[in-house]
């Protein structure tokens, strides 16, 4: 067990860049129309709730999860904005969330919870600006 402990904050940090730059891909597609595009043809128009806004959190909270910057609260808010979204969208069609189409919904959620209460691992923008801040005040 020593060898896997010994990169636990490697893998903890790979695992935060990939749900990330996913995260971030599903709302560069919904905004932007790129990666296989908008859900149903077309970007949600400009401020509307709750898809522009979905989106937005997509791209940006995805972007600064992947780089570790703000990543625990950034990572509280995306898997807020997930189960807002299981809870609104796919829930009510069905139980389950094969039976719903929930489940990308269902693991972003708890996808960032975990990262809420591990933390960003190795690697992160966070670790460098806090060594910056305390190399500067010492």
């Amino acid at each position: 067990m020593d060898v896997l402990d010994r990169y636990r904050q490697h893998a903890l940090a790979l695992f935060r860049i990939v749900v990330g730059l996913l995260f971030a891909s599903h709302g560069a597609a919904t905004l932007f129309g790129v990666l296989g595009g908008a859900k149903g043809g077309k970007a949600p128009e400009l401020f509307a709730w709750p898809g522009w806004w979905a989106a937005v959190i997509q791209l940006v909270g995805g972007i600064a999860v992947m780089l570790g910057l703000g990543t625990r609260l950034t990572a509280l808010i995306c898997s807020g904005s997930m189960a807002y979204a299981y809870f609104t969208v796919h829930q009510p069609k069905a139980m389950w969330p094969i039976q719903n189409a929930g489940e990308p919904a269902a693991m972003f959620a708890w996808a960032f919870l975990l990262i809420v209460f591990l933390g960003p691992g190795a690697w992160a923008l966070d670790r460098a600006l806090r060594r910056e801040r305390v190399s500067a005040e010492g």
